[in-house]
């Protein structure tokens, strides 16, 4: 009978016999998704082998490698395969480490969005070699025809490197040749604006005289020259006398609630810091780590008179790990108001190819400036790489760093900025703010299939230029030219690393005032945009915070042949966006057929007191529609057609969002060509989105796409609204911990815009969409255009 010794060790050898393979695999399937291999490892790296997926969504399981690191995520059967090992030789609870609950949405048109990987696919793969090239060992996920997936780069190698080498040296030449013909362009279409010009000056007329701000763009010229003289007078004082005497430590300055510290001729640089002192307000900047691993920056706007800067290790990259339990609790003691009364906290974001210095750059006229003014605790944020592209393991030179597009940014970049902003203020939610690109990240985010929750963070969303449907510029020959060549040439005229860098190579050579007027004619060329509206002196200040670093799969999804420019929407397919115009299109038709009948029963002689049963269904019928006009609904979630009553029971199963969505707050461009952002509205309108409680709603006409930020009157008609809606939508239980912003005294909070969320969410299958928050009809709006445009005109021929 054998001993229990030698059964002790019987039961250790087969222990360590079913766990010899899966360690080899193991340490085979490590160092496939690790940053380097075994062999390129040295002291000053350390260990880089993967040793964990963690799922931050359901499609994004990033690396967490020996060394604390981390990488950007890998295929989800690839990161169940590791975590599958580790569990075998940790005896680990394989529940612990398994997938999240993949999230899907269903489209009218049956397509599943979201990825849902093939479950026969996380047993077995197409091979079993473990040193196959990451590409070939996976079979691709099931995923969402909007977001296909990217490219898959392992440890680099011969091969690797021979590829990547090869596909810089391609896109550097042909992406040159590109922009040069972009260029040339640009420099065509300019000629007959220059003859133009000449001709003014020639027979002796200002040739800015027409444009509609141009006696306040005088005034504000004169008022800035002025500023700039008085302002070196008193430097030269300044160094005629010991600054730190009594007599001027009581100067009058003392008493001014904001004291510029940086003033004279605008050196045109690229320092969102010195502009904010320019008007009496500082930055300090916060470096922000993404939980794939990016260092991401985010700027803290702070009037250096109530707020003491944060020191540097506060402002280091934290864990990587978002939304970490007690930091709202934090009392904010390093960087806190001196007078300890907290400001509401902001978040900004910026769009496509800017960084958020975009919402710095008009002086007391800038969005960022006079939130901060206002009384708003005021953070800008930047998406990954921007002006200096960082991750905490990879290089520039490594592929796996620019495998990212506009999802990594809203699902990745954008909770770490919410969350480290709640970190710092302590609140439990903030308000946002985007641009353009940055409401395409949002949205995107918040979308039921990507990551919902984020919606808990956000007292309300507004959102300027939202860019959700492609507007006809899409169509214009560069862009058709990016959208039919394939992938693959795509990449060769690209590159598989950023996108054209020859242009942030040249920001730093190029004198200011030259790169700011190139910048403007390329881009103005590209997006059909003008100056009109913008202060014509500010112009060249206005482009030194563009463009960044952007990758080039990210404008590949803008603009290349499978995602942005071929499905004209962020989160429908051309198919299902088809169906909808179908549905509105009978909806006008229904409409326009029963006031037909309205009409003619109440003018028909012969019917009058008649058929009263026919009549009053008629009236039912005829009280329960709208018409595509505007004027008919009752807000941006108002009261939808009858064929909406008749399919209600679709409207939560086909919305892009659930019951975390945030309230949102729309500025929409009336000619923005870039962007559709009445289709957008149309879609709230036609309750479409019933969880979503809008709360206000803007067509500015006459308006283009950077205007909602950079024109001179866009204070009155986006930034005040936008001050005013953050207050009113801001939690009650915290406004009266917070300063009251200065034009807010008098604002009440609006009724009802958070109670029965949940019943809204459970009635969604019963109730038509429901008249949410508060907006402004149609008809208000166009009554606000009109007058606006009266002030224009007026100001125009002044």
């Amino acid at each position: 009978m054998p001993s229990k010794t030698s059964t002790a060790k019987a039961k250790a050898k087969e222990t360590i016999k079913s766990k010899a393979e899966p360690a080899i695999e193991f340490a085979h399937q490590a160092q496939r998704l690790g940053q380097f291999t075994a062999d390129q490892e040295d002291a000053q790296t350390g260990s880089t082998q993967a040793v964990e997926a963690r799922f931050i969504t359901p499609q994004d399981p990033v690396i967490v490698t020996a060394n604390g690191g981390r990488l950007p995520a890998v295929p989800v059967e690839e990161a169940v395969k590791l975590n599958k090992l580790k569990d075998v030789l940790d005896d680990r609870d394989p529940t612990e480490s398994e997938p999240l609950e993949p999230r899907t949405r269903e489209a009218k048109d049956g397509t599943i969005h979201g990825a849902h990987p093939n479950r026969a696919s996380l047993e077995s793969h197409r091979t079993q070699n473990p040193d196959a090239p990451l590409r070939e060992a996976v079979p691709m996920s099931k995923t969402n025809p909007l977001f296909p997936p990217l490219p898959v780069y392992g440890p680099p190698g011969l091969l690797r490197n021979l590829q990547c080498f090869s596909f810089r040296v391609s896109s550097a030449i042909l992406s040159f040749l590109f922009l040069y013909v972009i260029m040339l362009g640009s420099i065509f279409t300019s000629i007959p604006l220059l003859f133009q010009y000449l001709w003014r000056v020639i027979t002796f007329r200002d040739p800015h005289m027409y444009r509609p701000f141009y006696e306040e763009e005088k005034r504000r010229k004169a008022t800035r020259r002025e500023a700039a003289k008085a302002w070196k007078k008193q430097k030269h004082q300044d160094e005629a006398i010991d600054t730190r005497t009594a007599d001027h430590e009581n100067s009058p300055g003392d008493n001014e609630e904001f004291v510029p510290t940086e003033g004279g001729p605008d050196p045109l640089v690229c320092d969102v810091g010195y502009y904010a002192r320019r008007v009496g307000l500082d930055c300090e900047t916060f470096s922000v780590q993404t939980e794939d691993g990016f260092i991401i920056e985010l700027w803290h706007i702070y009037n250096p008179r109530d707020h003491k800067p944060a020191s540097t290790p506060v402002r280091a990259p934290h864990s990587p790990n978002v939304f970490r339990d007690g930091d709202e609790a934090k009392d904010n003691a390093d960087g806190f108001p001196f007078d300890k009364k907290k400001k509401y906290p902001v978040l900004m974001m910026h769009g496509l190819l800017q960084s958020s210095g975009a919402f710095c750059s008009n002086d007391d006229d800038s969005l960022a400036f006079f939130l901060a003014k206002s009384g708003y605790d005021v953070w800008l944020g930047n998406n990954r790489c921007g002006f200096t592209p960082r991750h905490n393991l990879l290089e520039y030179s490594d592929p796996r760093m620019w495998a990212w597009n506009i999802r990594q940014m809203g699902v990745i970049d954008l909770p770490a900025l919410v969350s480290r902003v709640l970190h710092e203020t302590g609140f439990p939610k903030l308000a946002l703010i985007a641009h353009s690109q940055g409401t395409t990240e949002t949205l995107v985010a918040l979308a039921k299939e990507q990551r919902p929750e984020l919606g808990e963070k956000l007292s309300v969303f507004c959102a300027l230029a939202p860019a959700a449907y492609a507007g006809p510029l899409i169509g214009k020959m560069y862009f058709k030219f990016m959208r039919i060549i394939s992938p693959g040439m795509f990449r060769i005229m690209f590159g598989i690393h950023a996108f054209i860098p020859f242009m942030m190579h040249m920001h730093a050579f190029l004198p200011g005032k030259f790169y700011g007027a190139m910048g403007y004619r390329i881009f103005s060329f590209l997006f059909n945009w003008s100056d009109e509206r913008w202060e014509k002196d500010l112009r060249n200040r206005l482009f030194q915070f563009a463009p960044v670093y952007v990758s080039a799969e990210s404008m590949r999804w803008w603009l290349g042949r499978e995602c942005f420019a071929t499905q004209k929407c962020i989160l429908q397919t051309r198919r299902e966006k088809e169906m909808e115009e179908r549905e509105d299109e009978e909806e006008r038709k229904k409409g326009a057929q029963q006031d037909q009948r309205m009409h003619d029963y109440y003018n028909t002689d012969t019917r009058r007191g008649e058929h009263t049963t026919e009549r009053s269904q008629s009236v039912e019928t005829s009280g329960s529609s709208s018409s595509d006009d505007s004027h008919n609904a009752q807000g941006a979630n108002g009261t939808a057609s009858s064929s909406h009553h008749h399919h209600h029971g679709d409207r939560g199963r086909f919305a892009w969002y659930d019951e975390h969505a945030p309230p949102m707050a729309f500025w929409v461009a009336g000619s923005d060509d870039l962007v559709d952002g009445r289709r957008l509205l149309r879609r709230f309108e036609r309750g479409r989105e019933p969880f979503v409680d809008v709360v206000h709603s803007k067509i500015i006409e006459g308006y283009e796409h950077l205007d909602v930020i950079w024109a001179m009157d866009m204070l009155d008609k986006v930034g005040k609204e936008v001050r005013d809606v953050i207050w009113r939508t801001a939690p009650e239980e915290v406004r009266a911990a917070c300063r009251v912003p200065k034009g807010c005294e008098d604002l009440r909070p609006f009724e009802g815009r958070r109670t029965g969320r949940r019943e809204i969410a459970e009635e969604a299958e019963k109730q038509p969409a429901a008249n949410v928050g508060i907006d402004a009809s149609a008809g208000e709006l166009r009554e606000e255009v009109a007058s606006a445009g009266e002030v224009d005109r007026k100001v125009a021929t002044a």
